[in-house]
């Protein structure tokens, strides 16, 4: 219980001062992961389905995430030529400006982990692989393909 524990009060610390770094662009972090996602997808586009099922969150959290997303001109809503019933959420280039700015801003605070050496880093992104692996967030296959970066 306290490797638990501890894994759920760092998530909520790091989420409190990313979500302060994201502020001034009116984002969250769940919303920038949204955003960052469709930056790196090959048309700027994505089912919201897809969404979802990418960042491991339920549909009515993506919807919530695009309607803010919207709201705020970061992305817009499209037909899916490919679903007659489905919606793609499109990034604007007010978001992919956001994404620069906002990933500029997160990576001068190192991501709110400024305490830790890359060697930790390194020893604290391979303690928790195991987990991910095992949940299906990603394959082994896939890590070493990235070079060991998932």
């Amino acid at each position: 219980m306290a490797a638990v524990t501890s894994i759920m009060r760092a998530h909520q610390i790091l989420l409190s001062q990313l979500d302060s770094l994201l502020k001034p662009y009116d984002l969250t972090f769940a919303r920038y992961e949204a955003l960052v996602l469709l930056t790196f997808s090959r048309t700027g586009a994505l089912p919201l389905s897809k969404i979802g099922e990418r960042l491991m969150v339920h549909p009515t959290s993506v919807t919530n995430t695009v309607d803010r997303l919207e709201r705020s001109g970061l992305v817009r809503r499209l037909p899916n030529p490919r679903d007659g019933r489905g919606v793609l959420a499109e990034i604007t280039d007010a978001g992919r400006d956001a994404v620069r700015q906002a990933t500029d801003d997160l990576m001068a605070a190192d991501f709110g982990l400024t305490m830790y050496d890359e060697d930790e880093l390194r020893r604290m992104f391979d303690q928790l692989r195991t987990l991910r692996v095992a949940a299906g967030d990603f394959t082994m296959r896939q890590d070493e393909e990235h070079g060991g970066l998932l």
